[in-house]
């Protein structure tokens, strides 16, 4: 479970614990009286459009930048007790990124050098069963190569917090679902706990335990998945029943061909919203436009 409110204290179990963070740039708060919970065991998409302080809560979870508020990260404030808190921690910015002058040996070298819990030992299993050479350099590798390497870099590491900001940037849908799914069955379990931001919302959807929506620097939605599963609804109506759709106060709609909306409604009867339509629970993407949109938090 998650929550965008929080107690004063820190439960054993809470991994994230942010209460009233503000952060300003210039004129900007990218923080914006910001509070949430993250629970161990949880894989939690952080959802944002540029911009509205996603990358800036990632930082102030990971001690980068200072910030006012509240935070505790595995029981320890990042502001205060870095060192001690990247023992547990393991960050993953976008795999794409690696110099392209590094061999496999000198990367798995690097992380175990700069990670206590790095276990060369399975890096090196994992990579026994890829084509990834100890003497191959980055700019040598395919896209898929490049994705085993990071996955083989990022399992070995047994971190109770793993943050992962838009680590699939730049590579085609097979290397991103592969990554994904080799970080679910490999890596993550009930003592682990991971946070990802993406833009490729739909493509992580089917993993996450939980959600947050941020906009302008405030968490407008933070909700495990099964329970949004159980507060929207969309429903597919024809022409004819439009307008007793809208009497029953969609948060948005959207027309589509041959007379069809869509309507997305929170906390109404599906019961009752059969009767004028198809039903279905929304897709992440869609629910995030509609929030997205300022008129509805």
């Amino acid at each position: 479970m998650m929550s965008a409110a929080i107690s004063d204290g820190m439960a054993p179990d809470t991994v994230v614990s942010a209460h009233g963070l503000r952060k300003a740039y210039k004129n900007k708060l990218a923080l914006n009286d910001t509070s949430f919970d993250i629970e161990a065991g949880r894989i939690i998409g952080l959802i944002g459009p540029n911009g509205a302080g996603k990358t800036t809560a990632l930082k102030a979870i990971l001690g980068l930048i200072p910030f006012e508020g509240q935070l505790k990260v595995l029981g320890l404030d990042p502001r205060k007790q870095r060192d001690e808190l990247m023992n547990d921690v393991c960050f993953i910015a976008d795999v794409a990124v690696l110099p392209r002058w590094m061999r496999v040996k000198e990367a798995i070298d690097f992380v175990a050098g700069v990670h206590p819990r790095f276990d060369r030992a399975k890096c090196e299993r994992f990579i026994a069963n890829t084509q990834l050479k100890p003497n191959l350099r980055v700019r040598e590798m395919s896209k898929g190569m490049i994705v085993q390497l990071h996955l083989a870099l990022v399992m070995a590491i047994d971190a109770k917090l793993l943050v992962l900001d838009e680590p699939t940037l730049g590579l085609d849908i097979l290397y991103r679902k592969q990554f994904y799914q080799r970080l679910l069955e490999d890596y993550f379990d009930e003592q682990k706990t991971i946070i990802v931001t993406t833009h490729q919302v739909e493509e992580i959807e089917h993993i996450l335990t939980d959600v947050m929506f941020i906009r302008d620097g405030r968490i407008v939605l933070a909700s495990p998945m099964e329970e949004v599963a159980e507060r929207y609804t969309e429903a597919l109506v024809s022409a004819d029943k439009v307008e007793q759709a809208r009497a029953l106060k969609p948060i948005d709609e959207r027309g589509l061909p041959f007379g069809k909306t869509v309507l997305l409604f929170d906390g109404a009867s599906r019961e009752q919203l059969a009767l004028l339509g198809e039903t279905r629970t929304p897709g992440l993407a869609d629910l995030f436009v509609a929030i997205m949109k300022g008129t509805y938090a």
